[in-house]
């Protein structure tokens, strides 16, 4: 636990140096981010702050897990790390097309949900066939083995995952304040199992996390964009699985759950009803603002359930019969 640790605080320290000349750097290459009508009116003034943050949060880990995890005895690490580098790309692509200069526009949400998928089956079949991780973890009852069924599923939780934490990145700090929850969450989680390469990482992904979050905390000097929202969201679906303790997710993410489903809901209930609408605005974090919470409100709530859940998950691991 010491050395995860410490690779955490060394994250932190490097993402913090890093920061500025990755901020500056894309300042001067006008990264600004373009603002949708979809959003609050009030977002207009978050036009031309630079996307691309997640390079903030992705070298340092790069960085730090080559030094900090055995990569030769602990292989498996290359799954996550491979996640991180594909669908980071993905999200570099769909960020280009979302700059102020830029007319194209990003990724459709078909191509992405489609690429997820494929993508998703091939970890899935990763982690059942080369890492031999096919088990459901249930609190009070076992650990139990799934066979085949097992791939299915964790294509399901990657693709959700992934796809709802994009979708809670919408407000300075929200999704690197609670997605660096959830891997504190499962990095204790994986020192609970004697797991300390997937606690190592873990915790190297918050430290990171952390430093990004100096530039993103409000008014925020830089943006992730799905350059790091979507590496995150697979990265942290992937550590999940290899704990076998995925069952947990919705409840260590339960703000990712909450707000996915505000986007269905709103989204099904606008067509089934001919244009009327649950929300004020969805996702549920616009919801909340166009009722009057201030930005920062809303974020900061955000932060204290997901710390609730954290330890509510954490706790249901420590349930689980051996």
């Amino acid at each position: 636990m010491i050395h995860a640790l410490f690779s955490g605080t060394i994250a932190f320290v490097l993402a913090l140096a890093l920061g500025y000349p990755i901020l500056r750097y894309l300042r001067a290459q006008k990264t600004g981010k373009s603002i949708s009508e979809d959003q609050p009116a009030s977002h207009q003034k978050k036009a031309g702050v630079p996307t691309f943050g997640g390079f903030i949060i992705w070298v340092p880990t790069l960085i730090v897990t080559s030094v900090a995890v055995d990569w030769w005895e602990n292989r498996s690490i290359l799954l996550p790390l491979g996640m991180i580098g594909i669908t980071g790309a993905a999200g570099f692509v769909d960020d280009l097309g979302t700059l102020q200069h830029r007319r194209q526009g990003g990724l459709s949400w078909r191509f992405k949900i489609a690429f997820l998928t494929l993508l998703a089956v091939a970890a899935a079949i990763v982690l059942y066939d080369h890492l031999d991780v096919e088990s459901i973890n249930v609190p009070y009852v076992g650990s139990r083995e799934l066979g085949l069924f097992y791939i299915p599923i964790a294509v399901a939780v990657i693709v959700a995952t992934t796809s709802a934490v994009a979708i809670t990145d919408g407000l300075d700090a929200l999704a690197g304040g609670t997605t660096l929850i959830a891997f504190i969450a499962y990095g204790i989680i994986g020192f609970i199992q004697g797991q300390e390469f997937v606690a190592t990482f873990a915790f190297i992904i918050a430290g990171a996390n952390l430093g990004y979050l100096w530039y993103n905390a409000h008014p925020a000097m830089v943006i992730m964009g799905d350059t790091g929202a979507l590496a995150l969201g697979s990265s942290l679906a992937v550590v999940a699985l290899m704990t076998g303790q995925w069952l947990l997710l919705p409840v260590i993410g339960v703000v990712f759950v909450l707000e996915a489903a505000s986007n269905v809901l709103q989204i099904g209930y606008f067509k089934l009803s001919g244009g009327k609408r649950i929300f004020r605005r969805a996702p549920l974090h616009h919801h909340f603002e166009e009722s009057g919470w201030a930005e920062t409100q809303v974020v900061t709530r955000a932060w204290l359930i997901s710390i609730v859940a954290a330890m509510a998950g954490v706790a249901l691991a420590l349930e689980v019969p051996d």
